[in-house]
């Protein structure tokens, strides 16, 4: 099914094969859309490089979200090579290690600002950045990356899973914001995959077993069900959705002991 058939987006957070961007980016390659990946810095340009190759017609393009300069540069050649931006996806998320292992009350000060710029408020330096190209041909779809943490206090996940909850409301404000422009801003609440950033969070491998054995459907979410999910969001099959926050996670949140 050509659901994306003409329509062109852009990915952030593509590294590696194991990424949930590059599952959202297969899905939506097979369903017809022309896409655009960022990196941020050379040690990570080879590998996206590598699999961005793999599709006819992309672009890659250096971006360091924290960088307005590069936001604004990323947009401008998107517009220049495409002529338009349908959609966004926004899989970008990073918090120091100590932030992460240590307890929640000793969070520096520092690492929660870092960890709110990259993760939350890149969202919406991005959707600003979009939004004069989805303009352009009557809207357009911002999907986020979020997780369980946002909501529930999850061991190991601590300063993350407080950016993520700013990083949920900030989906519900720009849906607010961006809804008279036609444009829709969701999220999905995955649950846990074994990626290279899930992989920083102390004491993952328990975490995924836990939710296999409690999850209703007594498994692990697979990638490709998270960027079949996307698809959806990001396609005119969700067209009267947004501001909402899906969970994609074989029914963990519903349980409650």
């Amino acid at each position: 099914m050509n659901l994306l058939e003409g329509k062109t987006g852009i990915i952030f957070g593509v590294a590696n094969k194991r990424s949930i961007a590059w599952a959202i980016a297969q899905s939506l390659a097979a369903a017809g859309a022309r896409l655009a990946f960022t990196y941020q810095g050379e040690r990570l340009k080879e590998g996206v490089e590598g699999l961005t190759c793999t599709l006819p017609g992309s672009l890659l393009l250096p971006c360091d979200v924290t960088v307005d300069g590069d936001i604004t540069n990323v947009f401008r050649e998107v517009d220049a090579q495409f002529g338009r931006l349908d959609i966004l996806v926004h899989s970008v998320a990073f918090a120091p290690r100590e932030d992460l292992e240590g307890e929640f009350v000793n969070t520096s000060r520092e690492g929660f600002k870092l960890a709110h710029d990259i993760s939350a408020y890149s969202l919406v330096a991005l959707t600003r950045g979009a939004t004069p190209l989805m303009e352009k041909n009557g809207g357009g779809a911002v999907l986020a990356m979020s997780y369980y943490g946002a909501e529930k206090a999850v061991e190991g996940y601590n300063l993350m899973g407080v950016a993520k909850a700013s990083l949920e409301a900030s989906v519900r404000y720009l849906a607010a914001n961006m809804g008279p422009r036609k444009i829709r801003v969701n999220a999905i609440s995955a649950g846990p995959v074994n990626t290279l950033a899930a992989r920083g969070i102390k004491g993952f491998t328990g975490m995924l077993k836990h939710h296999a054995e409690r999850a209703p459907l007594r498994r692990n979410v697979e990638l490709e069900e998270i960027g079949n999910a996307a698809l959806f969001l990001l396609s005119d099959m969700s067209s009267a959705i947004t501001g909402e926050v899906m969970f994609v996670d074989c029914g963990y949140n519903i349980i409650g002991v």
